[in-house]
Formats: structure tokens, sequence, C-alpha cells
């Protein structure tokens, strides 16, 4: 399992990407990374035109019931797989 320093070695080294990832990515990065550090997704699911909030919110919801620990490790594994 990722510990905290791997996970937060991990938030660091997103940051040196050497280009911006595309939508997919950017999501996948977004859900593993709320999942791992705040748990499952809470509160109601944007509406309207909010469109950038509602995919947010579903990517993030799609990882509901997977444990802090599994999302830390796989947010981890995917940036280390970006590079």
């Amino acid at each position: 399992m990722a510990t905290t320093a791997d996970f937060e070695a991990a938030q660091q080294r997103v940051q040196q990407l050497p280009s911006k990832p595309d939508n997919s990515t950017l999501l996948k990065l977004y859900a593993l990374f709320k999942q791992a550090s705040e748990g499952d997704v809470t509160g109601d699911r944007p509406g309207g035109f909010d469109f950038k909030g509602i995919a947010k919110y579903d990517a993030w919801a799609n990882l509901r019931g997977k444990s802090q620990d599994e999302a830390r490790q796989e947010y981890v594994d995917f940036v280390n797989s970006l590079f």
C-alpha cells in the first residue's frame, strides 16, 4: 500500500507533467485524489449547466465504496504511469 508520503510525492510529481493531460485523465486524477483524501462523495450532484461540476461529481461517485488506502495506491500508480 502507498504511504501518505508516497501519496504526497505523487501530488507533487503530477505538477511536473510535461503537458496538460486530456480531460479523462484529469477526471481520473481528480476522482482518485478526492476518494483517497476524503472518502466517498457527499452532497448533491450539481445540476443545470455546471457540466464541469457534474463530470467531477460523477467521476468521484463512480469510486464510491473504494477504500481510501486503495484509492491512494491507485492514484500513486496512475501518476507514475503518466511518466
